[in-house]
C-alpha cells in the first residue's frame, strides 16, 4: 500500500506550462502560421542585411544585360539569378532592397495608427457619452470611404514620396483601431477587476493604461499584424499608381509600375516583384491567424 508520501513527484512544468510555452504550442498548432513565420524571418534577414545579401548595388545599371532573363531560362546569366529590368538592373538586388523598405513602410504606418487608434478607443470607451459620439462618427466617415482611394487622396494633398505615403496608409487604418480598441474597453469595463480598481482608487490614467489595456491587446496585436500585411499592398498600390515611393528607390509597387510595358516580352519583370508582394502579405495573413488561434482563449481550447 502506497502512501501520500511515497507518490512520485510531479514535474509542475508539465501541469503548468508557461505563458511563452502555451503560446508557442497552440501557434505551432497552425502549420500554415509556421510556414509564414518561416518566409517572413527570410525576408526580415533579407531586409536587415540587404547591403550584404544582395550580390548588387541595386541601382548599378549593366547595360550590356538589358532585360536578361532568369538564370534557369534560355538566354540567363548565372551572375544575375532573377534577370535584370529595362534598365539593366539586378532584379533580385532590387528585391531583395525593396522588402527593407516594404517592411519599414509597414511598421511605420503601422505604428503610426495604432498607438492614436489605441489612444482615441481608450477614450472613446471610457468617456461612452461625451467624447465617444464625436470621435465614432468621425471614424465612421473615413470608413466609408475606400481605403485606397483615401489613400490616394491624401498623397494628393501632400505629395508622393516615402513619409507621405507611411501618413496615408497610417491615417488609412486608423479606424479599425479605434472601432476595436472601443469594443474591447466596453466589454472590460463591467468586469470585477476594474470595479476593485475604482473602489482602491486608481486614477483614470491607471484604469486605462494598467488595468484595461493590457486585457484589450490581444485582438489589437492579431489586427496590428493584419494591417501590416495591407499596408504592404496600399504601399504598392500608391507605387503602381506613381504616387507612392518615387524611382530609382527599390521598392515592390514602384518595380511593378515601372516594369508594366515589358510585360508580353520580359515576364520576369513584372511576374518576381508580383510574387514577392503575394507570399510576403500571405506570409502574413497566415501569421495573423495564428496569432488569433494562440491568444483567443476560446480557439486556444479547441485546439
Amino acid at each position: 500500500m502506497t502512501t501520500a508520501n511515497s507518490l512520485p513527484a510531479v514535474d509542475q512544468s508539465l501541469l503548468y506550462p508557461s505563458p511563452l510555452k502555451e503560446f508557442w504550442q497552440a501557434f505551432a498548432h497552425n502549420k500554415g502560421a509556421v510556414a509564414g513565420l518561416m518566409f517572413m524571418i527570410l525576408i526580415v534577414f533579407c531586409a536587415l542585411f540587404a547591403p550584404w545579401v544582395a550580390p548588387y548595388n541595386p541601382s548599378e545599371q549593366f547595360r550590356d544585360f538589358l532585360l536578361t532573363p532568369p538564370a534557369w531560362l534560355e538566354g540567363g546569366q548565372w551572375q544575375f539569378l532573377l534577370g535584370t529590368d529595362e534598365l539593366g538592373r539586378d532584379l533580385l538586388s532590387r528585391l531583395i532592397h525593396g522588402a527593407r523598405l516594404s517592411l519599414m513602410i509597414g511598421m511605420a504606418s503601422v505604428l503610426m495608427s495604432l498607438i492614436p487608434g489605441i489612444f482615441l478607443g481608450l477614450v472613446a470607451g471610457f468617456f461612452p457619452r461625451v467624447m465617444g459620439p464625436g470621435i465614432m462618427r468621425l471614424m465612421d466617415v473615413m470608413l466609408a470611404l475606400p481605403s485606397l482611394l483615401l489613400a490616394v487622396a491624401i498623397v494628393a494633398i501632400l505629395g508622393p514620396g516615402l513619409i507621405n505615403t507611411v501618413i496615408a496608409i497610417a491615417i488609412v487604418s486608423l479606424p479599425s483601431y479605434v472601432r476595436l480598441t472601443r469594443a474591447a474597453v466596453m466589454g472590460e469595463l463591467n468586469r470585477d477587476y476594474v470595479t476593485a480598481a475604482r473602489l482602491a482608487g486608481a486614477s483614470l490614467p491607471r484604469l486605462m493604461f494598467i488595468t484595461v489595456l493590457p486585457n484589450c491587446m490581444a485582438p489589437l496585436i492579431v489586427q496590428a499584424t493584419l494591417s501590416f500585411s495591407s499596408a504592404i499592398l496600399d504601399a504598392a498600390a500608391l507605387g503602381f499608381l506613381g504616387l507612392g515611393v518615387q524611382p530609382p528607390t527599390p521598392e515592390w509597387g514602384t518595380m511593378l509600375a515601372s516594369a508594366r510595358d515589358y510585360i508580353e516580352r520580359a515576364w520576369w519583370v513584372v511576374t518576381l516583384p508580383g510574387l514577392t508582394i503575394l507570399l510576403s502579405v500571405l506570409a502574413i495573413n497566415l501569421m495573423g491567424d495564428g496569432l488569433r488561434d494562440a491568444l483567443d482563449p476560446k480557439l486556444k481550447n479547441a485546439v
